[in-house]
Formats: C-alpha cells, structure tokens, sequence
C-alpha cells in the first residue's frame, strides 16, 4: 500500500497553488488595464478588485489568525496600490493564511473560533476555510479577465490559459 499523503502538507500546497494562480495574474494585468474603471461600478477599478483579495486575506487573518498569535499584515489602500505593492502585500497575506491553515491542522483540523468571529457562517474545519479562500479569490480573478474584456482590453491567450495551469503555479 503506497504511503498517505501527509493532508496537511496538502492543504498548503493547494493554498499556495491558488495564491500563485493570483499572483499570476496581478502581474500580468495590462498597465493600462490596471487602473480602469469597472463598467457599471465607475468608482471602482481593476486594481480595486485586486487588491480587495489581500485586504480580504487581512481581515480573516485579523478574526480568525491575530487571537491565535498570528500576524496581521497591513491592509492596502485599494485606489493607489500598484501591481508590485500589492504582489509583495499578497506574499505577506498568503504566509498569513498558511499559518492559519497550519494552525487548524495542529488543532484537530479546525481554526479554533475566537470572539473576534461573529459572522459565523463559516465552518472552521480547514477543509472549508481553504475552499471559502480559494473560491473567493477564483470570484475576483473571474471578475478581473471579465472587466478587461468588457473595456476592450481583452487580457492575452497566455494569461488567461495561465491561470488554470495550476500543475505549472504549483511549482512557481
């Protein structure tokens, strides 16, 4: 019988999968495409939406991480943030949500709740808070190619296959 994958260790190589997927394509987003406005939503703009995926990483860091000793990156201001800014700002948030998954495998396979959570309409297992990230940030990076697509700049081949070459971001 072949040896078990140790399912932590498969957690987080599926988290940093995603995060590579992500970081994937805020380095790939077009300047000009960068700061455009979202059709519909004029006061909101690609870059917005980007950077809205480390900002959301902060504050389930800040509700389910900081009682735990788990550090708090700083949020981003969402209307200047440049792709390099928010690149070095999604390697910060993404340790951060390792340890919060590392600490849910130390505890039995779930984050233990903290008063901080009121929301409470996420279980803690590490098996939902992982497919919760992941799902929210693939919802974002849909939204983004959709947006490029809809102002006319329609985002390359290469990038848009790029993102479901996850055998290839898994070892970026």
């Amino acid at each position: 019988m072949p040896a078990t994958r140790d399912l932590a260790e498969t957690i987080l190589a599926a988290w940093r999968t995603n995060h590579q997927v992500t970081v994937f394509l805020v380095s790939h987003v077009p300047a000009a495409v960068w700061g455009a406005p979202v059709p519909g939503a004029p006061r909101k703009t690609i870059s917005m939406l980007a950077g809205h995926l480390h900002n959301s990483r902060c504050m389930w860091l800040k509700t389910l991480g900081r009682p735990h000793g788990i550090p708090v990156p700083s949020a981003v201001d969402r209307r200047k943030v440049s792709r390099r800014q928010l690149v070095a700002a999604l390697n910060r948030s993404s340790r951060g949500i390792e340890a919060l998954l590392r600490l849910g495998c130390r505890c039995g396979g779930e984050v233990p709740a903290s008063p901080a959570y009121v929301w409470r309409n996420l279980p803690l297992d590490v098996g939902h808070l992982l497919t919760y990230f992941v799902a929210h940030e693939g919802h974002h990076r849909g939204q983004i190619v959709l947006v490029a697509r809809q102002i006319g700049s329609r985002l390359p081949a290469a990038v848009t296959a790029g993102l479901w070459q996850w055998t290839k971001r898994a070892v970026e």
